[in-house]
């Protein structure tokens, strides 16, 4: 039988309950899930408070459709934004009907296009096996396009580029539109147009479509093609629709298409032949029934295109349909609720609505202030811990964020704590590309030897060095035997590298030049102190802040200037990472005066070193705000709510911005089922420096009843501050100094400046048969098999290198730790770099150690 045969429903699907006392599909639901999954009519909104069991809902009304033979499987269409959502709402509905459901349709907006693009794709001019380009062959076909374009000279990327077509086709905008309204005396538009023109016609010769066509294409298919949409709209007799705060124009369309009614004209040549019962008395196949599921107060992705106008101006949009609200939580405490309650209210981009549970007020919220993220960082890791100690398991606990920035704080502190945490969606800070392509420069100016770290350092931001003229250099370097910068300095002496190269490459090692010569400071000419050397002495040489000789490399490279250029949110939250990479920089000079480049370098490898740890609770989810959409866990942290923050201060000045932001909080309080903390801090690092942060908005929304304030914005305004809390502030003589705390390198013997001193790293013996590539490729491998067995300099620490590698502890010794003083060892748990001290202090009671990492020293 074809899905697209229409046929009578015969024998209702769960028939042996239809007479029963008792409905199977109704029991348990209360009185507006059971109107949602009952009410009839040409469209239905469902406004799904959180966690008010809208999964449930929209699978029982399919379900009862097709049970009182209102429809068949093949005649219903429900949309989900993901295929793990679709795929559970398949299984869901086996399990209700307890039968197959084969030919209904439960897909994404992208997976049904694509099955109605392959069937019809040979109506205008594909063919059924067209390509479908993801996101890394559109930006090879652009990075392609934007070079034969020179469209680079413009400032264009396939970043940049890639993300305003990406905008316009789910606008429905196609190259010739844009050309049409776009300001053609502007030089930056018509070669964007260009590029746009070109991008379509490629895809059009390689018989391919990208992600952003699959809707558009089928949109414009209908609009072109009534016959054919007149096939798809007297299939799908009801259509139903996810999550659909979250649509942008183009999925709207295609939904406006889908729910039309076949018009007389149409009707006549649809195969099987429409039967009489099938029309309206206009002669037409009425449009589809239409379902929506959605919150607008969950609307938070407008800088992906969502339209919270899609799902506020619905009842204008689709007359005569009827609303119904699920209020009732199924999730979180009261208080949770009505600290949401009290921030969405104050939005007017919404349907009324106020979320509240049978299931009684629960604990209050918690807040904290400290006085830096640092502080608030600590209070964090406490609480966590505290909530273990209670029989929490870590996988029930989760820290939101509004900025991926944030994280290096709390990632340092769950470290130091022994706490076992994961980013989701994201990278931990250290290994994030530009984090890594910044301390490159760091790393080559402390240890001109170093061939990975030089390698990444001379293509981060292109600089038009390719390949073999990086091989030239390196193998000039290797036979002069000298340092990879001087190599650049005498570029002039290698004959191989063009004069643009060269010109170049001589730049580069003049502005290295001047980043050590700065770095050095008072200490030029003399051998730096050895950072892991416990014996280090207060006549040791002071060198030059590190935040200098970063805020050199990173505005000589204008690593961050180009990162904004861009234009692109995932750039400018690459620049902030850049920035919060020099607020560290910042706070080790504060903490640690003079102490130079080679101990800042070896401070942040240690901790960016640390070994995931391993707990069978789990592991403590690190997001952002963005992220958790869709989420609960049982205890939630909401990091950082201050002005500027959150609300972002990108978004101040945007339409709408504020509500968005609004939108964003409320999404991270209701994840929460039984705690909630909120914390911020008084003092934050922003762009480099320390700046005082105002609570945010939205915490003064909630009201003060809900909240319990271990430390409250005022108290820490009233007191003046106090030593921070964190684990890396500044150590009072006596209590355990820095220097202590780490043991030395043996396997690094690293020279500062452009000195003579040994290599980091051995180099393999010269090759008269290898080519310069393939010589300088079995250099930076067998530098980095090097690194891997501990040896070499320390950018990267691996297990080899600990500061407390040869402190032996067992159960009963007592040991002083700088914040929390004196305390008994319970137990010693895991091995290696893994090892973690289970300890009980006079003053803070029981506390967990990473030993690797802990400022103790055993008593």
């Amino acid at each position: 039988m074809s899905d697209f045969e229409l046929l009578d429903p015969g024998v209702p699907f769960g028939g042996a309950n239809a007479g029963a006392g008792t409905d199977p599909l109704l029991d348990g639901l209360n009185p507006e899930q059971r109107r949602a999954v009952t009410a009839r009519g040409p469209a239905l909104l469902i406004v799904a408070g959180a966690g008010s069991g809208k999964t449930r809902v929209l699978t029982h009304r399919i379900a009862h459709l097709i049970r009182e033979k209102e429809a068949w499987p093949s005649q219903i269409l429900a949309i989900t934004f993901t295929n793990k959502a679709a795929s559970e709402m398949r299984e869901r509905m086996q399990g209700l009907l307890g039968a197959d459901v084969e030919g209904m349709w439960v897909s994404t907006f992208h997976s049904a296009c694509v099955r109605i693009l392959r069937r019809e794709a040979e109506r205008f001019g594909y063919v059924s096996g067209f390509t479908i380009y993801d996101s890394a062959d559109s930006r090879a076909l652009l990075k392609r396009i934007i070079k034969d374009l020179d469209a680079d000279t413009y400032g264009f990327t396939p970043a940049n580029s890639g993300a305003k077509i990406s905008r316009l086709k789910n606008e429905l905008t196609d190259a010739a539109d844009h050309a049409a309204t776009m300001n053609g005396s502007d030089p930056r538009e018509r070669i964007f147009n260009e590029i746009f023109t070109s991008y379509e016609q490629e895809l059009k010769r390689a018989n391919a479509f990208d992600f952003d066509d699959l809707i558009g294409q089928t949109v414009h298919l209908f609009r072109a093609h009534p016959d054919v949409a007149a096939i798809y709209q007297r299939r799908f007799r009801h259509i139903l629709v996810d999550e659909y705060q979250d649509t942008n124009h183009a999925q709207y369309a295609l939904i406006r298409e889908l729910t039309k009614p076949v018009q007389p004209e149409e009707v006549h040549g649809l195969m099987p032949p429409v039967r009489e019962r099938e029309l309206d008395g206009l002669g037409r196949i009425p449009g589809a029934s239409l379902t929506v599921v959605g919150d607008s107060d969950q609307s938070i992705y407008a800088f992906r295109g969502a339209d919270i106008r899609n799902i506020v101006e619905f009842e204008r949009d689709f007359s005569g349909a009827e609303v119904v609200k699920l209020e009732q939580n199924y999730r979180s405490t009261q208080n949770i609720l009505s600290a949401a309650n009290a921030v969405i209210g104050n939005n007017f981009d919404r349907q009324e609505k106020r979320l509240w549970t049978a299931e009684g007020d629960g604990a209050k919220i918690t807040g904290f202030t400290g006085y830096s993220q640092h502080d608030e960082a600590r209070f964090v890791a406490d609480e966590i811990e505290e909530l273990r100690s209670e029989g929490m398991a870590y996988g029930d606990i989760a820290v939101f964020y509004r900025t991926n920035s944030q994280t290096r704080a709390l990632e340092e502190l769950l470290i130091r704590a022994a706490i076992p945490y994961r980013v989701l969606g994201g990278t931990k800070f250290y290994e994030r590309a530009e984090i890594k392509d910044a301390m490159a420069y760091l790393t080559t100016i402390a240890n001109p030897y170093d061939p990975i770290a030089w390698s990444r350092m001379l293509g981060t931001p292109k600089r038009g060095v390719g390949p073999m003229a990086e091989a030239h250099l390196a193998n000039f370097q290797e036979a002069e035997g000298i340092t990879f910068r001087e190599a650049m300095l005498r570029a002039a002496e290698i004959p191989a590298l063009g004069p643009k190269v060269r010109t170049t490459v001589v730049e580069l090692g003049e502005m290295l030049e001047r980043a050590t010569t700065l770095a050095l400071g008072d200490a030029a000419g003399v051998p730096q102190a050895d950072p892991l050397d416990n014996e280090a002495t207060d006549a040791s040489p002071q060198y030059a802040a590190v935040a200098d000789v970063l805020k050199l490399v990173l505005d000589e490279t204008e690593m961050i200037v180009k990162l904004r250029a861009k234009r692109d949110p995932q750039d400018d939250a690459r620049a902030e990472n850049l920035e919060e990479l020099l607020a560290v920089a910042k706070e080790f000079d504060a903490q640690q005066p003079g102490a130079g480049l080679l101990a800042f370098l070896t401070e942040v490898s240690l901790v960016a070193a640390a070994d995931d740890l391993d707990d069978q609770s789990g592991t403590v989810s690190l997001m952002t705000l963005h992220t958790a959409k869709g989420l609960e866990y049982p205890a939630v942290f909401i990091t950082g709510v201050e002005e500027g923050l959150l609300p972002h201060q990108m978004s101040v000045d945007e339409v709408g911005g504020i509500n968005e932001e609004r939108r964003l909080m409320y999404v991270g309080i209701t994840r929460a089922r039984k705690r909630l903390f909120i914390t911020l801090a008084s003092t934050r690092a922003t762009f480099g420096d320390i700046a005082v942060a105002m609570p945010s908005r939205f915490l003064q929304e909630i009201p003060e009843s809900l909240i319990d304030w271990r430390q409250s914005p005022g108290e820490v305004t009233s007191q003046g501050g106090t030593q921070s809390r964190a684990l890396n502030a500044s150590r009072s003589p006596g209590a355990g100094s820095s220097s202590a705390s780490w043991s030395r390198n043996r396997d690094s013997q690293v020279s500062f400046g452009t000195g003579s001193g040994s290599a980091a790293l051995s180099e393999p013996a010269s090759g008269n048969m290898q080519s310069a590539l393939e010589k300088w490729r079995e250099r930076k491998r067998a530098a980095k098999e090097a690194q891997a067995a501990g040896g070499g300099f320390p950018n990267t620490i691996v297990g080899s290198v600990r500061d407390n590698g040869d402190l032996e502890l067992a159960m009963g010794d007592r040991i002083r730790h700088d914040e929390y003083g004196e305390g008994r060892v319970n137990a010693v748990t895991g091995a290696g770099t893994k090892r973690i001290a289970h300890v009980t202090f006079d003053t803070v009671g029981e506390r967990k150690l990473l030993v690797k990492l802990a400022p103790i020293e055993k008593l």
